[in-house]
C-alpha cells in the first residue's frame, strides 16, 4: 500500500507555522537582491538590501504573516548583525598602516559628520512636528543598526523604530554616495570610503567594499569609530540637549 501524500494546503499550513520559513525567505530575498545587483553591474540603484526588504515585505503581506511570527525565524540573521559589525575590525587592523598623517582630518570629519547627521535629522523632525518617539529614533539612527538599537534602549526610545531609520539611512547613503562624491569632487578612495562609512553605516560599507578595497577599509573604520563615539556621546547629548 503506497503512503498517502498530504494535500498541498496541509503542507503549506505546516511550513507557514515554522520559523524556518521566515529564515529561508530572508536569505532567498537577499540572494535575489544580490543577483539583481550583479546583473546590473553593481549599480547603486539596484541595492541588494533595498530589493530584499521589498521582497520580504511583499511576501509576508501576501501570506498574511505577522511580523512577530516572521521575526521568530529572522532573529537568527538579526543575531549575526553584531557579529558582522565586530568582524569589520579585521580590515581596520589591516589598514592601520595607511593612517599615518590622516588621523586628524579623519577625526574632524567624524565629529562633523556625526553631529550633522544628528542635528539635521532631529532638527527637521522637530520642525515638522514629529512626536517624541520619532525624534528619539532620529537621535540614535546616526550609527550602525546594532549599536543604534542599544543606544535606543539607553535613551528609552523604540529600538525597532530606530533600526528602521538606521537601515533606511544606510540604503539611501549607499544609493546616493557615488553621485554626491562625484558632485563634491571627492576622488580619493580613502576619503570617499570614510565618508560613506560615517554616513551610511554597514550597508554603505558593504557598498564601498564592492567598489574598491581601500574605500571599504576606510568605510569600516568610519563606521566603527562612529559607532563607538556615538554609543558614548549620544546618550549624553540626549540628556542635556533633548
Amino acid at each position: 500500500m503506497s503512503p498517502q501524500i498530504p494535500a498541498i494546503h496541509e503542507i503549506w499550513v505546516y511550513l507557514s507555522g515554522s520559523p524556518l520559513l521566515a529564515l529561508v525567505l530572508t536569505l532567498a530575498a537577499y540572494q535575489a537582491g544580490l543577483m539583481v545587483y550583479e546583473r546590473f553591474d553593481r549599480n547603486p540603484l539596484a541595492n541588494p538590501v533595498a530589493i530584499a526588504i521589498l521582497i520580504v515585505a511583499t511576501a509576508i503581506t501576501v501570506i498574511d504573516m505577522p511580523y512577530a511570527k516572521y521575526f521568530e525565524g529572522a532573529q537568527f540573521v538579526h543575531f549575526l548583525l553584531g557579529t558582522a559589525t565586530v568582524a569589520l575590525a579585521v580590515p581596520i587592523y589591516k589598514g592601520l598602516g595607511a593612517l599615518r598623517g590622516r588621523i586628524l582630518p579623519l577625526l574632524a570629519a567624524l565629529l562633523a559628520g556625526g553631529a550633522t547627521s544628528i542635528a539635521s535629522a532631529v532638527g527637521i523632525a522637530k520642525l515638522m512636528g514629529a512626536d517624541k518617539a520619532i525624534v528619539g529614533g532620529f537621535w540614535a539612527k546616526s550609527v550602525t543598526a546594532p549599536i543604534a538599537m542599544g543606544v535606543a534602549e539607553r535613551i528609552e526610545v523604540s529600538p525597532t523604530l530606530t533600526a528602521v531609520f538606521a537601515v533606511t539611512t544606510g540604503i539611501l547613503g549607499a544609493i546616493l554616495v557615488r553621485s554626491v562624491m562625484n558632485a563634491a569632487g571627492v576622488k580619493a578612495w580613502w576619503q570617499r570610503g570614510f565618508a560613506v562609512g560615517v554616513a551610511a553605516h554597514g550597508i554603505g560599507t558593504s557598498r564601498a567594499f564592492s567598489v574598491h578595497p581601500e574605500a571599504g577599509t576606510y568605510a569600516s573604520l568610519g563606521m566603527g569609530l562612529h559607532g563607538v563615539l556615538g554609543a558614548v556621546l549620544i546618550p549624553l547629548a540626549v540628556r542635556y540637549l533633548a
